[in-house]
């Protein structure tokens, strides 16, 4: 099982570089062309590239506080999915594959603001409801839809979800709760005798007396 784990763990670090290279890659040619398409594909993208100084929507694109206020959260982001990953979510395959694809794009991003001071966006989309027209990158596509599926997941599937959707799930869910609840009843039941036997010893006594029973 843990070699399982290794190599699970091995493939997700593997498709997190893998992604971090796509959204670098794309964010060069992207601006070595400086593309700025007159039309939309479709009527809902073009190629339109720029460099955004702030974060989602140019939100803090004016306050260079704001910024190192954002820089510094996506660091504790990209350092927290990182402990999610080798910690509670170690065994869980399902939920580290979307980790690995937020971080790729959390590092990303954090790349282009260490370096640039800005963020490298060449993905241009229209207004759609109530969503205002934006422009991003790779790198932001990877953190949205890891974010989506990441939450779908841990709400959804596999047994450890906060609604399984299959049966078998819920049954092994039901007898991973049982485990683990006969596990915390184990431990009080061994801290109360602790507690018991610091009290009979603080009183002084050392036990039952061998010649009682004769």
């Amino acid at each position: 099982m843990k070699y399982k784990n290794a190599i699970r763990t091995l493939l997700c670090c593997v498709i997190m570089l893998v992604l971090l290279a796509i959204d670098l890659v794309s964010k060069m040619f992207a601006h070595i062309t400086n593309l700025h398409q007159a039309t939309y594909f479709l009527g809902i993208v073009r190629i339109w590239v720029l460099m955004n100084p702030g974060a989602a929507f140019g939100l803090a694109g004016d306050n260079p506080k704001g910024m190192i206020a954002i820089t510094a959260l996506t660091v504790v982001l990209i350092i927290g999915i990182a402990v999610l990953f080798f910690t509670v979510f170690r065994k869980n395959f399902a939920v580290k594959v979307p980790l690995a694809v937020i971080e790729a794009g959390a590092v990303g991003n954090l790349i282009d603001r260490l370096y640039f001071h800005s963020v490298r966006d060449f993905i241009d989309v229209v207004r759609f409801l109530f969503i205002p027209q934006y422009t991003c990158n790779i790198a932001d596509i990877f953190i949205v839809f890891g974010a989506i599926v990441l939450v779908f997941i841990i709400l959804f599937i596999g047994p450890g979800a906060v609604f399984p959707l299959t049966k078998k799930w819920r049954e092994e869910s039901k007898r991973q709760d049982a485990e683990r609840e006969k596990e915390r009843a184990e431990r009080r039941e061994k801290r109360e005798q602790k507690r018991v036997d610091k009290m009979l010893e603080r009183a002084g006594y050392s036990g039952p007396d061998e010649g009682d029973g004769e």
